[in-house]
Order: structure tokens, then C-alpha cells, then sequence
């Protein structure tokens, strides 16, 4: 049925004047999320949006339209609109440039590896599970507020395009984390596992909830929110910064995957969270950072959450350099702003966040590649400075130029020793500048892919699934303080 629906979607678009029209269906896009707060379930919720979303490239530009009703007599009505709305699409004057996709394979099949179906565990057993981590982290009277919480997507999607190219895939991802927020004395601090914004995510199944050991690391999670209570404020000054790997993996996301969308440079995405500070044109000139840094976006690497077997203009996953030894090499980018920049092929970053909107360049795995110094290397050659870990705000202007990251902890940094922990710290730079004084990055021991689920682009936003491979990193030079 779900093939005849595709068949139909494309042959409706197939009018005179339209270059190009593609169909995604899915069956299902599944979402579950439970949380526990004090002892008492706060969220228990479960989701499914079937659709098609369907587009069409004509004269003057692309149409899209979609609809939750998966019947012949909507497919064949959701395609006339998107045909009708490309030809209303005249704001370009000259052809919208659309690079063929010759990169092979052209149609198959991807699904996540999964050994336990989350959606299959028993919702009483994955209650019970945050339950009693959420009370393992109340380890003192100063924790006020602890949270406990697991979510799972699923998507289960066909593709078709006019030009023959096809493909399903299944996917699944799921993760969890727990948050320990301890208050006194007018203080409030705040403690997260395995990763703030509600813990780690991978593309698997529950196995990987089960490998996080929240049972295991609450009572930690929870003590160390109530050191932190105790602890003097960061320093002030401009020195050396040791970062952990999940901060360094929100500073790539940042400053560098958003900076890197050619949607942004060629100001087609201005309305949410801004353009970028890359030129077009300073592909393998501009001096991004320092010659420690390597940055590749990798959508084939196996349970990371930006993995896929195609993105949503038939383009099979592949894996494209961005940073080479500190020089801009590369975009993320689609079929059309491939073509208008020149380009052989599309990075293959088109990607939605369900059957209802349409695709945009979206981040896939933006990964900082490591290097060969162990943690306590990367500390010894700091000798004075701070290190700091996992974060707890971030803010960044509209060109991903200017920022001001916050981390729940620091530890300052003696004779190349950590000493005592701090509180409050941020720090602040210019992105060039930034990743210019990067001096070292660590081995694959400091090495973690970090999913993150709650990327926000475009209008309506959409939510994109992406992930991070970051090492700790050492940074010279930093301006460094502590929050009031």
C-alpha cells in the first residue's frame, strides 16, 4: 500500500515544467518520553505522526505540502498543492540550480541495530527504573528537586524520488540522564548523567539505557551537586582551559556545524538563529582554527545519532570534511546549494524532523577528530589554568561568531596537577580565535560520540537528532570567569 501511495505522490508531480519531485511516507514516527521528579511521575507521553510530505522542484523554485491522511484521494491532492505552490515560487530569476545525485547506492534498505525494542520494554519496568534512580539521587537534605528521565523516537519511513531513486529505513533512537539540583543558603547548583539537557542518546535500543547504569551513578550524581554548593566561584582571567568532551562537543555544534550549513552562508536560513560568519568563497583559505583541528561530518557511523542510509533527497550518507588541519575544507550542503557552490556532489544533509515539514541542511555526526594526549597530558601541559565540564548555558550570536559558554563544574589547574573544585565557570571567545589557540586534543580514551536531540533550525523549528564525537581538548589563552 505504502509503495502504491509513493508511486501515485510522484506520478501526481509529474507535470509539465517540474524538474524534480520526491515523496517521503512514514508509516510511523514514534515518540515516547517518561519522566520522575521527586518521586512522582511528571511526564508520561507517547506519539505517533504517520504522514507524507512531498515536493516538487518547478519553473521558479520548490513547492512542498503534506498531509496526515495516507489515502490515495489526499496523496494525489498533497502533490497538486506542492505543484501549485513551485509554480507560485518565482522569487529567484534565474533556474534554481539542482546537481544530479550519481553517487550509488541508489535504493535499499537501512534500520538501526537494535537488540531491545525500547517501545517493547514494559512501561512499568522503565517507571520503576527512573523511579529508583531519582531517589538514589536525594543523598541530602540540600537536594530539592532531582529528576530522572528517558525518551525513544522511532521513525519508520519510504522514499521515493522521479528519479528512481528509492529506500526504507527504520530508526530508532533512545536515551536517558538524571539531574540532581541542590539549594542553600540562597545557592542553587546543579548536577547532571551522564550529560546535561537530559542525559546521553545513541541509535540503539534500550541496551543503551541499560548501559548508562543510572542506578549506579545517581548517588554520585547527587553528591557532587552538593560539593558544588560549597564550592569558591571560578577564577577570573585570561588562561589555560582544559574542556571536557561533552563541552567540546557543544562548542563544535555550535560554532562550527551551524557555521558550516551553506544554507546559513548563502543566507537562505536567516530567520532562526541567524547566517554564519564563513564566506562562501573561503572554502580552503579561511584559517578556522589551529592545526590541531580536524573536524569530519560522518553520517556512517554506526549508533550515533546522525546516522542514516540516505538523507531526504535520495543522497546516500557519506562522510565529508569540514576542518582539515585548521582550514576550512569543507560545507554541509544539498543537492542545490552543492550546485550553486560549484560543487561535485552533495554533502547529503537534507534532512526533516517528520512527514510534515520539509527537508533543510541539517547536522549529521560533527565530529572533533582525536588526537594522541591522555587526559592528565592534556592537564600537565595546561600547568595553570581551569578545566571545566559539562554544560549548563550557552549563548552565541546570530553569525556563530561571538560566545559565552557555562559548565557545572571547574577544577582549577596547579603545576600541571587538578586542584579544587569551582563553581559557576564560563568562558567567552570569537570562534576563529577560539579554535585558533587550540593546543592539544585528546586520545580516544578522552573520546565520546555525544547525541544530542534537540537541535533547533528553520520556520516552523525543527528538532534534529545529531551527534558529536568530541575528545577533551586544551585551549591557551581563554578568557575565563565565574557567573554571579
Amino acid at each position: 500500500m505504502v509503495e502504491e501511495l509513493l508511486l501515485m505522490a510522484v506520478d501526481s508531480a509529474r507535470q509539465t515544467g517540474i524538474r524534480f519531485a520526491d515523496a517521503r511516507i512514514f508509516r510511523h514516527h514514534r515518540l515516547e518520553h517518561i519522566s520522575v521528579r521527586n518521586g512522582e511521575p511528571e511526564v508520561m507521553s507517547y506519539g505517533d505522526e504517520p504522514g507524507v510530505g512531498i515536493r516538487v522542484l518547478g519553473p521558479g523554485g520548490w513547492g512542498f505540502a503534506s498531509s496526515t491522511l495516507l489515502t490515495p484521494a489526499s496523496v494525489r491532492e498533497t502533490a497538486r498543492t506542492a505543484v501549485a505552490l513551485s509554480r507560485l515560487a518565482r522569487a529567484r530569476k534565474t533556474e534554481v540550480p539542482f546537481l544530479p545525485e550519481s553517487r550509488t547506492p541508489r535504493e535499499g534498505s537501512y534500520e538501526t541495530p537494535v537488540r531491545e525494542d525500547p517501545f517493547a520494554v514494559p512501561l512499568e519496568e522503565k517507571l520503576s527504573l527512573l523511579t529508583e534512580a531519582e531517589r538514589r539521587l536525594h543523598v541530602a537534605p540540600a537536594i530539592k528537586s532531582a529528576k530522572a528521565e528517558f525518551t525513544a523516537w522511532q521513525e519508520d519511513k519510504e522514499y521515493l524520488s522521479s528519479e528512481g531513486a528509492s529506500y526504507h529505513s527504520l530508526i530508532t533512537h533512545v536515551g536517558s540522564g538524571l539531574t540532581a539540583n541542590a539549594i542553600s543558603g540562597g545557592e542553587a547548583q546543579r548536577r547532571s548523567y551522564p550529560n546535561s539537557f537530559g542525559g546521553d542518546f545513541a541509535q540503539a535500543g534500550f541496551e543503551f539505557v541499560r548501559s548508562l547504569d543510572l542506578l549506579e551513578h545517581a548517588a554520585e550524581c547527587g553528591r557532587e551537586a552538593v560539593r558544588v554548593l560549597k564550592a569558591p566561584q571560578a577564577p577570573e582571567g585570561t588562561m589555560n582551559l582544559v574542556l571536557g568532551s561533552s563541552q567540546v562537543g557543544l562548542q563544535v555544534h555550535e560554532s562550527v556545524g551551524h557555521a558550516t550549513e551553506l544554507d546559513r552562508i548563502l543566507a537562505y536560513e536567516a530567520g532562526f538563529a541567524g547566517t554564519s560568519f564563513v564566506d562562501a568563497a573561503s572554502r580552503g583559505k579561511l584559517r578556522y582554527g589551529s592545526p590541531e583541528m580536524n573536524i569530519v561530518a560522518d553520517a556512517t557511523i554506526p549508533g550515533a545519532l546522525g546516522t542514516f542510509g540516505w538523507d531526504d533527497e535520495g543522497t546516500p550518507a557519506k562522510r565529508v570534511p569540514l576542518v582539515t588541519k585548521g582550514l576550512l575544507s569543507g560545507f554541509l550542503s544539498s543537492r542545490e546549494t552543492a550546485a550553486r557552490q560549484g560543487l561535485t556532489e552533495s554533502g547529503g544533509t537534507m534532512r526533516a524532523d517528520g512527514p510534515l515539514r520539509m527537508p533543510l541542511i541539517r547536522m549529521t555526526n560533527i565530529n572533533l577528530l582525536p588526537g594522541d594526549h591522555s587526559f592528565e597530558e592534556l592537564v600537565e601541559e595546561a600547568r595553570d589554568g581551569l578545566y571545566m565540564e559539562t554544560n549548563v548555558s550557552w549563548s552565541i550570536d546570530d553569525k556563530r561568531l561571538n560566545f559565552q559558554f557555562g559548565c557545572e563544574v571547574g577544577y582549577t589547574i596547579k603545576d600541571g596537577e587538578l586542584g579544587e573544585l569551582v563553581r559557576n565557570p564560563l568562558y567567552s571567545g570569537m570562534t576563529p580565535a577560539f579554535w585558533g589557540s587550540l593546543a592539544a586534543t585528546g586520545d580516544e580514551s578522552t573520546y565520546h560520540i555525544w547525541g544530542l536531540p534537540n537541535c533547533g533550525k528553520g520556520q516552523p523549528t525543527q528538532t534534529m537528532h545529531v551527534a558529536h564525537g568530541a575528545p577533551a581538548a586544551l585551549f591557551t589563552g581563554v578568557r575565563v570567569r565565574g557567573a554571579r
